[in-house]
Formats: structure tokens, sequence, C-alpha cells
């Protein structure tokens, strides 16, 4: 960590966006934690894990495009105020649904679609929001990193929270919480200043927008070598998360803190990976370290999936978070910082796409082949794909200069 770490923090709007979103996040993870539990507890079913990741994500996969096209072609701070609005909206329906219902999983899954929906609007705009927040341009690559270290303190924070909470008062208390933190997030958005918004003279119909976001990835072959990479990953490597409750629970014979808290082991590795990006020089190659990164995310599943010691699970778990998050920030910063200043929600909605639209394919993929396998073979196999994914684009990311 050096007197760099932090230059973003000298954007005022900046600095209150990291301090709500801080917040939400955090909320955002005990809800995740306790739906995949519950889901798990109610169905003793690897699929039905899977099911539930893929109806929180797979909306984004079909929407995020077009959510990437309003984030260009609309006011992107209206357009974020109004997600995060919904967003916690569909938290107080979930905490109604639990606390006062005798609740099914066909309604949770209802709800996590229905945030799959909002997701997709809400993170190309928040990502491509970020740009305008920076005083200095210059300090973007920060902000980006000063993201991923942020979303991976929530998920440090978050899960072991979660699990704590379920252990002792019930899935409802999770719920509570996670309504309540959206209000940090709106009273700080609603507290920016920004230049006011002049709507395009040449407004792009939303197709047409779409159509020009395609074209665009076609003609930089950079942009589509990263975004393919992430969604290899993403369909092959990603999915472990999904067979986490039942590592904790059958290999290590854990209740609902042992997941927790095997989560929030992956968010340090990924908080110290966002910390140490945020730190590198701006000279730095990031395509080779996403290279390495990548190698070192398959070399952690590997070893998690063959250790029956909980204490050296925490350890390679936290390996695997510093490679995964590596891989998912270099990326999304590679892609900020050399998109136009038009297209970079667009791009950011097929970065989205990537992330959070494969993911549930594997996830529903993976709870199959687990069923069948195992869980520790299956997430054994994960690591082995990311090292075969790695070395395929090691050759290209290696030659091509820094932009």
């Amino acid at each position: 960590m050096n007197i760099n770490t932090f230059n973003a923090f000298r954007s005022r709007n900046y600095r209150l966006y990291f301090f709500g979103q801080s917040i939400s996040l955090t909320g955002t993870w005990v809800q995740r934690t306790a739906v995949y539990w519950i889901i798990y507890e109610k169905t003793n079913s690897a699929f039905m894990l899977g099911l539930a990741v893929f109806a929180t994500q797979f909306p984004s996969f079909l929407f995020s495009l077009l959510g990437g096209a309003v984030a260009d072609q609309y006011n992107k701070y209206k357009v974020l105020l109004l997600t995060q609005i919904a967003s916690m909206i569909q938290a107080i329906l979930m905490t109604l649904v639990v606390v006062f219902t005798d609740y099914s999983v066909v309604e949770i899954l209802a709800l996590s679609v229905t945030l799959g929906i909002i997701n997709a609007f809400d993170i190309p705009t928040r990502q491509s929001l970020v740009h305008h927040m920076i005083d200095d341009k210059s300090h973007l690559p920060n902000a980006i990193a000063l993201n991923s270290s942020m979303v991976n303190l929530a998920r440090l924070f978050g899960p072991a929270v979660s699990g704590i909470l379920l252990a002792k008062y019930g899935a409802g208390v999770c719920f509570i919480l996670n309504s309540v933190s959206f209000v940090a997030v709106i009273t700080t958005l609603l507290m920016m200043r920004f230049p006011k918004y002049l709507s395009p003279i040449n407004k792009t119909k939303v197709i047409d927008g779409l159509k020009e976001g395609w074209s665009y990835i076609f003609q930089t072959p950079m942009i589509g070598m990263l975004i393919l990479m992430l969604s290899l990953t993403s369909f092959f490597v990603f999915p472990y998360v999904t067979l986490l409750p039942i590592m904790a629970k059958e290999t290590f014979g854990g209740d609902a803190a042992t997941y927790g808290y095997l989560n929030s082991f992956i968010g340090i590795g990924a908080f110290c990976a966002a910390i140490t990006l945020a730190s590198f020089k701006s000279s730095i190659n990031l395509r080779k370290i996403l290279i390495g990164a990548t190698i070192v995310f398959g070399v952690g599943l590997v070893l998690f999936s063959t250790t029956h010691s909980l204490v050296l699970a925490y350890i390679v778990a936290a390996l695997a978070g510093f490679g995964m998050m590596m891989h998912i920030a270099i990326i999304n910063t590679l892609l900020q910082t050399t998109t136009s200043a038009q297209m970079r929600g667009r791009v950011i909605s097929y970065f989205a796409m990537a992330l959070f639209g494969m993911q549930p394919l594997g996830s529903l993929a993976v709870g199959s082949i687990s069923h069948y396998i195992g869980a520790p073979i299956t997430i054994a196999f994960e690591g082995l794909f990311a090292i075969v994914i790695a070395l395929l684009f090691a050759k290209y990311l290696w030659n091509t200069k820094e932009s």
C-alpha cells in the first residue's frame, strides 16, 4: 500500500459513493448468503443451489445489453437512483415473505429473478457512472480497483455476519438488515453533485444503440478477447461458489457459520487483491498479471478441493479469492480505461453479461454434475479449467503492448 492507493478519494462524489455502496453491498452479501443457505436447507439439493444462482443472475444476461444502452442514452445518475430504490423494494418484499409467510423456494426464486432484472440496469449504469464521479481522470484505474476492494470488504463481512445471524436468529434478520442498508446508498446518492445533464442532440434509439455496441466490440479485438476470456471463466470456474454450502456441511461437517466463514475468507483474499491492484503504478503491464492471477485462481481451487482440514481450507479459499478478484478487476480496469466514453455503458453491459450471465448457466451445469461426482471433484475440475483458460490466452495477452 502506498500514497497512491486512495487517490480516487480526492473526489467528493466518489467518497460518498464508496461509503454508501460499502454499507449496501454488505447488506446484499448478508441476504445472498442467507438465500443460498435456506434453499439448501429446504431442498438438500445441489441442483437447487445452482437454480438459485441461475434465478438471480441469468436475468442480467438477458437484459444487460438493454441496460447498457439505457445507461448510455439517459441520465446515468437518475437511472442509478431508480435501480437502487427498486432494489430496496425487492429487499423489503423478501423480508415480508420470509418473516410473515410460510414461504417456499418458489417465492424466493421469483424475487431473485426480480433482483436479477434490476441488476441488469444497475450494474452497467453504476460502473460507467464512476467515470463521472472522478474529478481527475488519471485516478480512474484507482477508483475501479477501490470498487473491487469495496465489493470484497462486503464479501468479507457480509457472509460472516449472515452466518452468525442465521445460526442464532434465523433468515428473517438477514433480510431486514439488507433492506435497511439501502438507506445509506440512496442517501449518499442524493448528496452527490453533478453538472447539469445535457441530453444528446441526436439521441440514438435503444435498438440502434445495441447494434453500435456489438459493432464496437468486433472492431476492437482486445475488448472482445477480454470479454471472451471472462465469459469462459464465468461459465467453467466461477460456479464453484454454488458448491460452498455443500462443502461446508458435508466435507467439513459445519453449519451456516462455517459457510459464512468460507465466503469471508474468499473475501479476504479478494480484498487483498483489490488493494494490491489499487497500489500498482500506472505503467505496470496488467495483461501479464491477468495470466498469473488466473493460474493462481485455478491452483487455489484445486488445493481447496483436496483438503479436509477446515483451517487449510480457509487459507486456500483466500488464495482462490485473490486470484479470482485479480482476474475480474483487471479485465474491468482494462475495459473501462480503453473504451470510448460514448460506448462505456454498452461495453460494461457486455462485461456484466459475461460475468453475471455465464455464471448461472455454469451453476446449473455444476449443480447437476456434482450430484453424480461430488462437490470436491467438481471444484477440482473447475480449478483445472482456470489454468487451461490462462494458458489458452497467455500468448495473445503476453505479446500485446499495454494500451
